[in-house]
């Protein structure tokens, strides 16, 4: 009889495991359309490291497209949501960066030495996204935009954080190299040049921008970058 059960526990493990994924890829899908409040609740009711991860990123996109109000308290819950992602899972790459993606944009409703703090702490997330996952484009943009911030706000800021604006072009080409088709990379490379001059790379900036609206948008939050790049490109102009 230990045969039987072995097998049945292990089909029932299975089918589990599929109708998981499934759910995972429903969420996903609910996110793409831009229904970051149903993805988010749908992907933590998982109870998963990649459920929580990309409940921490529904949440954190979310409050782009939220009263600004609000904004400080899903921040910190999407930290919350990638700490539980991490204690699940402690090797993985997309819980680091999306904790060091949220902690970026909880920064900027801080003082000043607390977003230094911050800062540390989100650079230190963003390495260990990519010691685990080499490939992920996202952290490379994170990085490239951390020391382009960081650089923008002088000395202090950067000889408490280490930050280089020579490590901003970098990171961006990295990001491009393996995802050189969203136009959100593109975007955000134009806004961490123009940070660093504005002037001197409104040439570049017009290039970049031309090639993220040229580019087909996959989903609602590339299309409303898309819309970002094509008001930034006309005000360039």
């Amino acid at each position: 009889m230990r045969k039987p059960l072995i097998l049945t526990a292990t089909l029932i493990l299975t089918a589990l495991g599929a109708a998981g994924a499934q759910s995972l890829q429903s969420a996903s899908a609910q996110l793409k359309s831009g229904k970051w409040q149903e993805a988010a609740t749908a992907a933590a009711a998982l109870n998963t490291a990649d459920g929580y991860a990309l409940a921490a990123e529904a949440t954190t996109q979310g409050a782009s497209v939220s009263a600004d109000g609000q904004k400080k308290a899903m921040f910190q819950k999407a930290q919350d949501y990638a700490k539980k992602a991490i204690e699940l899972n402690p090797n993985s790459a997309e819980a680091y960066f999306e904790l060091a993606r949220a902690q970026g944009r909880m920064a900027q409703y801080a003082g000043i030495m607390e977003s230094l703090g911050i800062a540390k702490d989100m650079k230190r997330n963003l390495d260990k996204a990519i010691s685990l996952n080499p490939k992920l484009a996202g952290a490379y943009v994170a990085l490239g935009l951390w020391n382009a911030n960081l650089n923008s706000k002088g000395f202090i800021a950067t000889s408490a954080t280490g930050a280089n604006k020579n490590d901003v072009v970098p990171n961006f080409k990295k990001a491009l190299a393996l995802e050189p088709n969203n136009p959100t990379h593109r975007l955000e490379y134009v806004n961490a040049m123009l940070l660093l001059n504005a002037s001197a790379n409104k040439s570049f900036a017009v290039s970049q921008l031309q090639a993220a609206v040229a580019m087909p948008a996959t989903d609602f939050w590339q299309k409303r970058d898309q819309d970002q790049a094509k008001a930034l490109l006309a005000k360039l102009k």
